[in-house]
């Protein structure tokens, strides 16, 4: 794909171009990483009989959110033990390499190892820092980790979840937030207010899935309890006073364009408000949230915004250091990657 750019009427591969922008992801899901090609290895390890690739990919497709919620837990399933965790945190980071992503923060689900697997975490965590620390090693794109709550599960085990965290924080400096992720519907934002401000207490930052799903009200909710960045937003559109806040508070929005047509959350791109988020002055990040899922990782989420929704070049400039602003990086790595977006290109 070639397109001209800019004033210099150059030639610019414009695939090469987004591949080169340094890069901040900051909603992707580690259990939603995982490459058809590693479902199978997964497979060969713990299925008696092991699926065929035919029938690995059709598990990636799905109808609706409800569909991909099944075919999300059909999935990550396979992932029976810590070496497997270990596999997927390689494997994401070596994708994350090619793409062109320098940083990632990156969710981790304790409620489904304590809720699915009735096992304690450590195990999981020592096997995920294994690995993210021999692909940093190998690839040189850093991770964080956000550790997510299934938000269905109610308060309770996202309480658990969160001191959780905070424990392990002491032992792994690179868990530094939290989160709440799942059915917003059976699950709003009100019920984690003391577990929010008491993983605030312990040093943890904040962030939470909002308004996939549900209405504005869900927004009001995170926002309410703490969250500093937010999740999906779609339904932020429907709310002109929200709107009027976010632009504000320069809260910073997770945006996931794909996931949000795939999972029916949003009938089309056509309707999709990324565009709009932005020109209202909205601080927008652009994400991939289950690369294989929605078959789009962040490099194509990039080219997406110039190819359908019209950014400019100089204006994937823009969410590119948005993320890196939006990131829970510290100052110094902070400065460092906003001088590469700013100086990328010219």
């Amino acid at each position: 794909m070639v397109r001209k750019q800019g004033k210099r009427d150059a030639e610019i591969d414009v695939v090469e171009w987004m591949r080169g922008l340094p890069k901040v992801e900051l909603h992707l899901h580690l259990e939603g990483t995982i490459l058809p090609q590693t479902l199978l290895e997964l497979s060969k390890r713990h299925d008696a009989e092991p699926l065929t690739p035919e029938a690995a990919q059709a598990l990636y497709r799905y109808e609706n959110f409800l569909g991909f919620m099944d075919s999300f837990k059909a999935v990550s399933s396979r992932l029976k033990g810590p070496g497997d965790y270990e596999l997927i945190t390689y494997n994401m980071v070596r994708e994350l390499a090619r793409q062109g992503v320098v940083h990632a923060e990156v969710y981790i689900s304790f409620g489904i190892i304590y809720y699915w697997k009735n096992a304690e975490v450590e195990p999981y965590v020592e096997a995920i820092e294994r690995g993210r620390v021999r692909a940093e090693k190998d690839f040189g794109t850093t991770i964080y980790w956000l550790i997510d709550a299934v938000r269905h599960f109610g308060a309770e085990e996202g309480a658990k979840v969160f001191r959780k965290a905070a424990e392990l924080r002491q032992q792994y400096p690179s868990i530094v937030g939290i989160g709440i992720g799942g059915d917003e519907a059976r699950g709003s934002a009100d019920l984690f207010r003391e577990s929010y401000a008491e993983a605030r207490a312990s040093g943890l930052r904040l962030t939470a899935h909002a308004g996939e799903t549900i209405g504005p009200e869900s927004i009001w909710a995170a926002i309410n309890i703490g969250a500093e960045r937010l999740g999906h937003v779609l339904s932020a559109q429907h709310d002109a006073e929200l709107l009027a806040v976010l632009a504000q508070k320069q809260i910073p929005l997770e945006i996931n364009v794909t996931s949000n047509i795939r999972t029916g959350c949003c009938p089309g791109f056509e309707q999709h408000p990324v565009r709009d988020y932005f020109e209202q002055g909205l601080m927008v990040t652009i994400n991939s949230d289950d690369p294989p899922m929605f078959g789009s990782n962040l490099l194509e989420e990039y080219c997406l915004m110039q190819e359908r929704f019209g950014f400019s070049l100089e204006q994937m400039r823009e969410l590119a250091a948005n993320a890196v602003e939006a990131s829970f990086l510290g100052p110094e790595r902070k400065i460092e990657l906003m001088q590469q977006v700013e100086q990328y290109g010219h």
